[in-house]
C-alpha cells in the first residue's frame, strides 16, 4: 500500500485527490507495535512530488493511534535535505544527463559583471574537460570560462558583447557529441540560397508596385515631428567625418580611466624633479650579468635596483608609504611595490609583495613573472590588488620627462625614463654620461615638499652608488 503512495505522490497529481488517497489508505493501515507511525518516513522517499502536501494536519490519524508531531517535523527536515541534495549533485548538468551547461565563474569579490569579450569555440567544436570556450572582460582582468566536461559545444546561449555576471549560462556541452551539428556549412548555405531566393521575389514587387502606385490613397494630414533633444554642454556632437570609425570602449580602459580621473579630481597632485647617473648601476649590471644568470637563472635588470633604492627611500621617508583615510592617516608598515605594465589591452599593476625582504635576484624572477602573466592576460586580480608604492617606466618607450598620475588608493608614484648620453661637469671636467630623469608625484595634502625632495635624493644617492645599500648609509 505504500508503495501505491509513493508512486501517486511521485506523480504529481492534484492536491485534492493526493489527500483523499492518504487519507483512504491511511485509514486501512492495521497500528503495528511502534507508539508512533512509519508513514512520515515512507512517504519521503520522493519529496519532489510531495510538495503540495505541506499541512499534515489534513491527514486523518490512524485509528486507535496520533501521529507524532516530532515525527513529521523530522521528516520534513529529512525532505528538504534530501531536495537540497538532489539540487546540488549535478550542478552543470541538464535533466537529460548528456547535456552540460557552462556558466561564468566567480570572477572575484569587487567585480559583480563582465562582458562577454569574445567566444574561442564555435558550435560543434570539441572540447576537453577545463579548456578555455570563452573570454569575459572585466574592470581589471580577462577571465577565461573553462568547459566543466569533455564533449562537442551544442550552441552558445549569449553573444558576444552581452554583460555577464557570475553564474550566467553562455553554452550548453553535449557529453556525447550526439546530434550535434556545426553551425558553419549551414549559414554558409542559406546566406548562399538566399540571393537565389531573393531574385524572383524581386521581380513579382517590380511587377506588383505599379499596379500598388496606380491605386488612389487618402492622404493623412503630416502632423509635425518632435524637435531632437537638445544635448547638455558635457556631450559635444561632433561633426561627422569620413575615414572614422567609433570603437566602444573595453572595460578595462574605461576603469583606467575612472581612476585616473579620480585621481586628479581628489588628490592635490604636485611633481618634483631629479636626475640620476646610471654610470655605477650599468657598470655593476655589466659586470656580473653573466654570473647573476648562472646562478639564478635569470637576468639582472636596471628595474631590481630601482625598487631596492625605493624601498630604502620608503624606509627613510614613511609618510610616502602612507595614505590618508578620511581624518586618519595609516602608516604601512610593509612596501609593497607596485609595478606599472602597458599591455595591448590597456594599463596593469601588478603588485611584488613584502619587497623589502626581497634581495634582486627575487624581484627579478618575481617581476619577470608578473609582466609575463600581464602580457598573456592571465594576471589574477590578487596579484593587482593592494600595493603602498607605484613605480612606472616609461623610459621603455622612450620618455624623456613626464609627470606620473598616483594610483590610488597610494599616495605618491616614481616615474623613470629613458637614459640619455649627456655632457655633465665631474671633477671640473665636462665628460659624457648615462643620465635619467626621475620624477615624484605625490598628495601633497599629506607629503610635504621636504620629504618628497629627500626622498627622491634618496633615490638618486642610492643607485648613484649601489653600495651604500650593503654599508645602509
Amino acid at each position: 500500500m505504500l508503495g501505491v503512495i509513493r508512486r501517486r505522490v511521485a506523480s504529481g497529481g492534484s492536491s485534492s485527490s493526493s489527500s483523499s488517497i492518504l487519507k483512504q489508505s491511511l485509514q486501512t493501515i492495521r497500528p503495528v507495535s511502534s507508539s508512533t507511525s512509519r508513514v512520515s518516513e515512507e512517504i519521503l522517499i520522493h519529496p519532489r512530488g510531495f510538495g503540495h502536501v505541506r499541512k499534515f494536519s489534513c491527514l486523518a490519524p490512524l485509528r486507535g493511534r496520533a501521529i507524532s508531531s516530532r515525527t513529521m517535523r523530522e521528516g520534513v527536515s529529512n525532505m528538504e535535505l534530501t531536495a537540497s541534495k538532489l539540487i546540488l549533485s549535478r550542478p552543470f548538468s541538464s535533466d537529460s544527463g548528456d547535456l552540460v551547461d557552462a556558466v561564468v565563474p566567480f570572477m572575484g569579490e569587487s567585480i559583480t559583471d563582465g562582458t562577454l569579450a569574445k567566444f574561442l569555440k564555435n558550435p560543434g567544436d570539441r572540447v576537453e574537460v577545463d579548456e578555455p570556450i570563452a573570454q569575459i572582460e572585466t574592470d581589471k582582468v580577462t577571465i577565461d570560462v573553462a568547459s566543466p566536461e569533455a564533449g562537442v559545444i551544442k550552441e552558445l546561449i549569449a553573444k558576444e558583447g552581452d554583460t555577464v555576471e557570475p553564474g550566467t549560462k553562455i553554452a550548453v556541452i553535449s557529453k556525447s557529441g550526439e546530434g550535434v551539428a556545426h553551425a558553419a556549412p549551414s549559414e554558409n548555405t542559406s546566406k548562399k540560397a538566399a540571393p537565389k531566393q531573393s531574385a524572383p521575389e524581386m521581380k513579382d514587387e517590380e511587377k506588383i508596385k505599379p499596379k500598388v502606385e496606380a491605386s488612389p490613397v487618402p492622404v493623412k494630414p503630416k502632423t509635425p515631428a518632435p524637435p531632437p533633444p537638445k544635448r547638455s554642454a558635457t556631450e559635444p556632437q561632433l561633426p561627422p567625418k569620413e575615414k572614422e570609425r567609433r570603437v566602444p570602449m573595453t572595460r578595462l580602459r574605461k576603469r583606467v580611466a575612472t581612476r585616473l580621473k579620480d585621481s586628479q579630481n581628489t588628490f592635490a597632485l604636485l611633481t618634483t624633479f631629479n636626475e640620476v647617473d646610471m654610470t655605477n648601476l650599468m657598470k655593476l649590471r655589466s659586470e656580473y650579468k653573466d654570473a647573476f644568470v648562472e646562478k639564478h637563472g635569470v637576468k639582472l635588470g636596471l628595474m631590481s635596483g630601482f625598487i631596492k633604492a625605493a624601498v630604502s627611500g620608503l624606509q627613510n621617508q614613511p609618510i610616502i608609504n602612507a595614505v590618508i583615510d578620511g581624518d586618519d592617516i595609516i602608516y604601512r608598515d610593509y612596501i609593497d611595490i607596485s609595478i606599472a605594465v602597458g599591455t595591448p589591452k590597456g594599463l596593469v599593476v601588478p603588485v611584488i609583495r613584502n619587497a623589502e625582504k626581497m634581495n634582486f635576484a627575487e624581484i627579478e624572477k618575481e617581476i619577470n613573472t608578473l609582466a609575463k602573466k600581464a602580457n598573456d592576460g592571465t594576471i589574477s586580480i590578487d596579484e593587482m590588488a593592494g600595493g603602498s608604492f607605484t613605480i612606472s617606466n616609461g623610459g621603455v618607450y622612450g620618455s624623456l620627462l613626464s609627470t606620473p598620475i598616483i594610483n590610488p588608493p597610494q599616495s605618491a608614484i616614481l616615474g623613470m625614463h629613458s637614459i640619455v648620453s649627456r655632457p655633465m661637469v665631474v671633477g671640473g671636467n665636462v665628460v659624457p654620461r648615462p643620465m635619467m630623469y626621475i620624477a615624484l608625484t605625490y598628495d601633497h595634502r599629506l607629503i610635504d615638499g621636504r620629504e618628497a625632495v629627500f626622498f627622491l635624493r634618496r633615490i638618486k644617492d642610492v643607485v648613484e652608488d649601489p653600495r651604500r645599500l650593503l654599508l645602509d648609509v
